[in-house]
């Protein structure tokens, strides 16, 4: 029998557009700022529910032991986009006004999927980089998500508590007002907008000094501004403005498969959710921007359901890092938390290497093609989304790209399958997952001072650190003098891996 298609009369285009819609799968990948492995329903978490999280979960597989492969966000970020360990570039917490650090002519996730003959977007918070280091807002901003193979792009530059505090669509700034040029500042005051040391008055969240500079919608940022007003974001429209980029993204593109990678700005401070989740958790703001959080998530979902889209999308949910309360402003995260416990029982968090630092919570769903639902302990990394993700489209990599990556398609589709045997784990050193051992080669380097107080400089890193994750998942028992042995296996590892050549820029 003909396709009702072609009995009506639909051009060729048309059905193969069709078959396209019904063959191969769509692919988002919610991408969260810094939740914790707790701090989602369906993970235990205490004081704000996450409705549209859970049921994701219900439909697919929960992760238990799933990590970003770095413990802050730029590391992170740069690893599942090219497949390769931060340090391999020295990707680290970038400022503002930061060049964009994964070069060009990488290879790159997004290309994969263009490769394979998806639309590709990117939508949110990027902290990448932008341009050579020499950005001038007022003309178009390149190179950019644009350049490493996505072809559309909404974005915070770099992030919430930076500046330039404006959007960024595609090359261009929104919104600017061509006689009210921006220019930004990280050295010295710029312009005439009110600084958090000088007016706390003015503040919805008094701050740290490093987030004391220039004040946009009563919250002091990293960084000076000056000119760009007619620009400028309102931090309680993040859920709207970015919600409804990614819907008319999936809306246009209903026909075609397409990759969007959705990397939220919550629950990154500052932390300012909309009025319509205010007092929706009983942890403030903290808690407030979570429950945002999944209902952003839950209208994206919303949308591929309207379009007759879900069961044919790869839906990945996770976090780029562990944990914090307190990130430079005084919102009573801490004060408020209650019985809630965001790292979900295990130590550290963002910043640290122990395990809350980059066990973050995952779900995959998949109708179409997940066989065994439920709850999996497969060891996985996020940098392993490259090389699996390209085996889901059918792109064979070439030597020497994603080297860091490994092709986990069955476990993200079958929660009975195994993950990794060994994982890097990066944060300001290198830790190490064998089996039920993991290893922390000693820090002897030095860290900002604002990292005083979040689990990094608390004496124990100058110390090779070695647990027993089967009985100590809480890592309180060091073990590397009663196995020397082992910490010398497991440091020969870790030092074979960073020995490995990084992708060449001239190949």
């Amino acid at each position: 029998m003909l396709p009702v298609l072609a009995i009506m009369g639909c051009n060729h285009v048309t059905d193969i557009a069709a078959e396209n819609k019904n063959s191969r799968p769509n692919v988002v990948i919610f991408y969260v700022d810094d939740l914790g492995y707790g701090d989602v329903g369906s993970y235990g978490a205490i004081g704000v529910n996450t409705p549209n999280i859970d049921a994701l979960a219900a439909d697919g597989i929960r992760f238990t032991d799933a990590h970003s492969s770095a413990a802050t966000c730029t590391p992170s970020r740069y690893s599942l986009l090219t497949g390769q360990y931060a340090f391999r570039n020295n990707a680290a917490i970038l400022p503002g006004d930061a060049p964009l650090i994964i070069e060009p002519n990488m290879p790159t996730l997004p290309k994969v999927f263009k490769q394979a003959g998806y639309n590709t977007a990117v939508v949110g918070k990027w902290h990448l980089g932008l341009g050579d280091g020499f950005v001038d807002w007022n003309k178009a901003v390149k190179p950019g998500p644009l350049e490493l193979g996505f072809d559309y792009s909404f974005l915070l530059p770099a992030t919430g508590d930076r500046v330039p505090t404006v959007y960024l669509e595609n090359h261009h700034v929104v919104g600017l007002d061509m006689n009210d040029p921006i220019k930004i500042s990280y050295k010295a005051k710029i312009g005439t907008r009110p600084v958090g040391t000088e007016q706390p008055k003015l503040l919805k969240q008094t701050a740290d000094l490093q987030h004391s500079a220039s004040i946009v919608n009563g919250i002091s940022r990293i960084g000076w501004m000056a000119g760009g007003t007619s620009a400028e974001w309102v931090d309680e429209d993040f859920p709207f403005v970015f919600t409804n980029k990614a819907k008319q993204f999936i809306a246009n593109n209903k026909n075609a498969p397409f990759m969007l990678f959705f990397p939220f700005h919550d629950i990154h401070v500052p932390r300012v959710p909309n009025k319509m989740f205010q007092g929706k958790s009983s942890m403030g703001v903290r808690g407030d921007a979570i429950a945002q959080m999944d209902w952003m998530t839950g209208q994206i979902i919303a949308e591929l359901k309207k379009q007759g889209l879900y069961d044919n999308t790869l839906i990945i949910f996770s976090s780029d890092n562990g944990p914090v309360l307190d990130d430079g402003y005084d919102d009573l995260a801490v004060q408020k938390l209650g019985q809630h416990d965001p790292s979900g029982a295990f130590r550290g968090g963002k910043y640290s290497a122990y395990e809350a630092g980059t066990r973050v919570p995952m779900i995959v769903t998949y109708p179409n093609k997940i066989t065994q639902k439920g709850d999996s302990d497969a060891l996985i990394s996020h940098i392993d989304f490259y090389r699996s993700l390209a085996s889901l489209v059918g792109i064979t990599l070439p030597k020497g790209e994603a080297i860091d990556s490994k092709n986990l398609l069955p476990a993200l589709f079958d929660a009975n399958q195994d993950g990794r045997e060994i994982m890097l784990e990066e944060s300001f050193t290198l830790a190490i997952r064998e089996g039920q051992w993991k290893y922390i080669a000693p820090f002897s380097g030095t860290t900002p001072t604002w990292l005083a107080n979040k689990d990094i400089e608390n004496g124990l890193m100058t110390k090779p650190q070695l647990f027993n994750l089967n009985k100590d998942i809480t890592e309180q028992v060091n073990l590397a003098q009663q196995h020397p042995e082992l910490v010398n296996k497991l440091q020969a590892k870790i030092d074979a891996i960073v020995a490995k050549s990084r992708f060449n820029k001239g190949s």
